[in-house]
């Protein structure tokens, strides 16, 4: 059976490695932080980030680089994406040519401006054997075996197939989509739009504000997307809407709970420390908000939520600004 290299110990990585140790796979996990890899293999669990799934199968843990690698067949990236960059620049030396590599982190880099395949491209790495995967998928659901869909993007078909072959099971579904670049923009800027869902719901608004911001979030990464090249149809699939609605929805969603905390009025850097976890949604929000100005595309919502976050406006007077634009027509691209 395969080797399964995991880089980053972190709840979703965790998740997706008890489907392939199922399958009978090896599972190498990686991860800098030592004392939190000899927590999880005393307890064969992920007590710090995905506590309650039990892990079963041939688990090997490290913290040096080459020892992880060096047989993998297929690589997961399973880190916060604004330290993807250094982490396969790390990996690079010491993966197999013919190995697989897959990245699970939804977000755009800070400064660059560059979804995650295009940090992988200027790395170096050999595109046709990279893929992302992305859709509704929590950590919590999938690591108990909860019926999921995702979908899975490689610039060569094979390798699509190849990693849908390894993580679909009979609870865990993948769909292939050629859209690399959709589904990186959907993945990201739905990050933004859970942390203003949830500061919607801190502020105690009910199921039609948040009806609304998602309806129209997803009209704004649309926009976003169709300009720079992707799909429409992205946009209404997997990736797209749904990974919009269970994130927009959900306690298990981290860029959730902490737009809850900032919308009950607690300081956003300080909501984003008390999660415990990265929120990827807060760090996009910048990238996203500065993408959506080199692009030219009016993006109100996201730039909303970035203005709140950067303490530059208040929770409420973005809510009215946004309910007091213009009106217009509702299909309009701007």
């Amino acid at each position: 059976m395969a080797t399964v290299t995991f880089i980053g110990a972190g709840s979703f990585g965790t998740a997706l490695s008890t489907i392939v140790a199922a399958k009978g796979c090896r599972v190498n996990i990686f991860d800098i932080d030592k004392a939190h890899l000899d927590r999880m293999e005393s307890a064969m669990e992920n007590v710090d980030y995905l506590p309650g799934v039990k892990l079963s199968g041939d688990y090997h843990f490290y913290t040096d680089n080459q020892a992880a690698l060096e047989d993998a067949d297929v690589i997961v990236f399973s880190l916060p994406a604004q330290h993807f960059r250094s982490a396969l620049k790390a990996a690079m030396p010491f993966i197999k040519k013919d190995a697989l590599a897959m990245n699970i982190a939804k977000g755009i880099e800070q400064k660059t401006l560059m979804r995650m395949s295009e940090v992988a491209e200027e790395v170096g790495f050999d595109m046709n054997r990279y893929a992302c995967i992305s859709g509704p998928s929590h950590a919590e659901e999938v690591g108990i075996g909860v019926p999921t869909a995702v979908s899975v993007s490689s610039r060569d078909p094979r390798t699509a197939r190849s990693i849908s072959d390894l993580f679909s099971t009979n609870r865990f579904r993948i769909y292939t989509n050629t859209d690399m670049l959709g589904m990186e923009l959907a993945g990201s800027v739905k990050n933004v739009m859970a942390v203003g869902s949830g500061i919607i719901d801190g502020m105690g608004f009910g199921d039609n504000t948040r009806a609304a911001m998602m309806t129209r979030g997803i009209a704004e990464m649309t926009r976003l997307g169709i300009a720079l090249g992707a799909k429409f149809e992205t946009f209404a699939g997997l990736s797209g809407v749904g990974d919009m609605i269970v994130t927009c929805t959900s306690m298990h969603s981290r860029n959730f709970r902490c737009g809850r905390l900032i919308g009950q009025g607690m300081d956003p850097e300080e909501a984003r420390k008390s999660i415990g976890m990265v929120v990827e949604g807060m760090f996009t929000a910048e990238a996203a908000y500065e993408l959506s100005k080199r692009a030219g595309v009016e993006m109100p919502i996201t730039e909303a939520i970035y203005n709140v976050i950067q303490g530059t406006i208040k929770v409420e007077d973005a809510l009215e600004a946004l309910m007091g634009r213009p009106r217009k027509d509702e299909y309009k691209k701007q």
